[in-house]
C-alpha cells in the first residue's frame, strides 16, 4: 500500500500541472494559429526530473485437451494453468537513464505483480515459499557510466539484470508470441545478479560481459561466481547476429561441476516481414540431477520466428522450435513434465497481434507439442489455444 501512495504522491503533481497548464488563456494570436498536438510518449513523467514511469498489465485464457488432472498445461510457463482466466502481471516499470557522454548514473526497476512472477522468481529473493508469492522484482540495478571518446560510453550494471540468452524476454507483450517458447523456459536463465560491463564500439558492434552468482541466484548457492558474455555484430540497419558465452558452476554447494555453453541469434528484416533464428548448446559436468550424478549431461535447441504486418494493427507470429534433452538435466519433473532420463520436444505456435485499440494488444493463439514421451496426460501430443490482452502505459 506504501508503494501506491509513493507512485501517486509521485505522479500526481505532473498531472495536475498539466491539467492547469491546458486551462490557461490564450493570447489572439495563439488561438489563430494553434500549438501543433504534443508527440505521443510512452511514458509518464514524475515530479522527480528524468525518472520515467511505465508498465503493463495483462491476464489471459487458456485451455489444452491434454492437460495433466485438467489442471495444468504439461511443459508451459505463463499458460500453464488449464482452462481458466488468468491474472498474469501488473508490472510498474520506474527508470532514470544515465547520459553515455559524460559521468552519469541511472538506474531500472520493474516490479511485477500477478501469476507470472511466481514461476521466475530466483533462489534468495522470493522463491521457496511453501505458498508461491505472486511478486517478483525481475529488473534491479543501477548503471554507472564513463565517457569514452566514441561518446557510447563504457556501462558498469550493478544488480539483478535479464539474461543475455536469446530473443524472448520475461514481458511477454515484446515478444513476437504470446506464450513463451520452450528455449525460453528450458535452455535459459531468466534473470543474473552481479556485474555487467557493456559498451558499443560503433554502429556494427557491442558486447557485454557478466559476473554473476548463478542462473536465477540472488543468493548464491555455491562459493563460486559464474560467467556470461554477448558480442552482438550489426552488418547494417536490417541484420543483426548475436553470440553468447556461458561457464561457471550452477550446482549447490558444489564449485567443480561446472555448466558451460553458447547461443547464437540471427535477425533479419525483409520489408514487412522479420526472420530470427536461435540456436543452443549446453553442457553441465557431473550432473547431481541424473541417475549417475557423476555423468555430464548435455543439450541443445533450434528456433525460428517468423513475423508478418498486414497492417499497422494486425500482424502474424509464427514459431517452431525443437529441443533435445538428451539425459532429461533440463526437464526432469520440470513444470508438469514427468520425470525421465531424456526426451525430445517441440512446438508449432501461431498467434495474430491486434493492436487496432490504443496502448492495447489482443493476441489470439494455437500452439502445437509434441514429446517422445508421453507426457501430456499419456500423450505424446497436445493442442493449446489460448487468448492473451495486456495493456501497455
Amino acid at each position: 500500500m506504501r508503494a501506491v501512495f509513493l507512485a501517486l504522491w509521485l505522479v500526481a503533481p505532473g498531472v495536475l500541472y498539466a491539467q492547469g497548464a491546458s486551462s490557461a488563456p490564450k493570447d489572439t494570436a495563439a488561438a489563430k494559429q494553434p500549438d501543433p498536438p504534443a508527440p505521443p510518449v510512452n511514458h509518464l513523467e514524475t515530479t522527480i526530473a528524468g525518472f520515467k514511469l511505465t508498465g503493463f498489465a495483462e491476464g489471459s485464457y487458456a485451455y489444452s485437451g491434454h492437460s495433466l488432472g485438467d489442471t495444468a498445461i504439461v511443459g508451459r510457463l505463463y499458460d500453464r494453468l488449464q482452462n481458466r482466466f488468468t491474472l498474469n502481471a501488473l508490472a510498474a516499470v520506474l527508470d532514470k537513464p544515465y547520459d553515455p557522454g559524460k559521468f552519469s548514473a541511472g538506474f531500472h526497476t520493474e516490479l511485477l505483480v500477478g501469476q507470472d512472477a511466481a514461476v521466475i522468481q530466483s533462489n534468495g529473493l522470493f522463491a521457496g515459499a511453501a505458498t508461491p508469492i505472486p511478486i517478483d522484482v525481475p529488473h534491479l540495478y543501477v548503471t554507472l557510466n564513463v565517457p569514452t571518446a566514441s561518446g557510447n560510453g563504457l556501462q558498469f550494471k550493478v544488480g539483478r539484470i535479464p539474461t543475455l540468452l536469446g530473443l524472448e524476454v520475461i514481458e511477454t507483450y515484446a515478444n513476437p508470441n504470446w506464450s513463451e517458447g520452450n528455449q525460453f523456459v528450458y535452455v535459459e536463465n531468466f534473470t543474473g545478479t552481479g556485474l555487467s560491463v557493456e559498451t558499443k564500439f560503433s554502429d556494427h558492434v557491442d558486447a557485454q560481459f557478466r559476473v554473476i552468482n548463478g542462473w536465477d541466484q540472488v543468493s548464491d548457492n555455491n562459493t563460486r561466481k559464474s560467467l556470461m558474455g554477448r558480442v552482438g555484430i550489426y552488418p547494417d540497419a536490417l541484420t543483426s547476429v548475436g553470440i553468447v558465452g556461458f561457464w561457471g558452476p550452477e550446482q549447490p554447494n558444489n564449485t567443480t561441476a561446472n555448466r558451460y555453453g553458447v547461443d547464437g541469434l540471427f535477425w533479419r528484416k525483409l520489408g514487412k516481414t522479420q526472420v530470427w533464428v536461435q540456436g543452443d548448446y549446453g553442457q553441465e559436468q557431473a550432473n547431481g540431477a541424473l541417475p549417475d550424478p557423476t555423468q555430464d549431461a548435455k543439450w541443445w535447441a533450434l528456433g525460428a520466428w517468423v513475423t508478418y504486418d498486414f497492417s499497422p494493427t494486425t500482424g502474424l507470429a509464427l514459431r517452431g522450435d525443437y529441443v533435445n534433452d538428451q539425459n532429461g538435466a533440463r526437464t526432469s519433473g520440470l513444470f508438469g513434465f514427468s520425470p525421465n532420463t531424456g526426451q525430445k520436444f517441440g512446438s508449432g505456435t501461431a498467434t495474430l497481434n491486434i493492436r487496432a485499440w490504443p496502448n492495447a494488444v489482443v493476441r489470439p493463439e494455437v500452439r502445437y507439442d509434441r514429446s517422445t514421451l508421453a507426457t501430456f496426460n499419456l500423450n505424446k501430443d497436445q493442442v493449446t489455444v489460448a487468448l492473451g490482452v495486456a495493456y501497455l502505459y
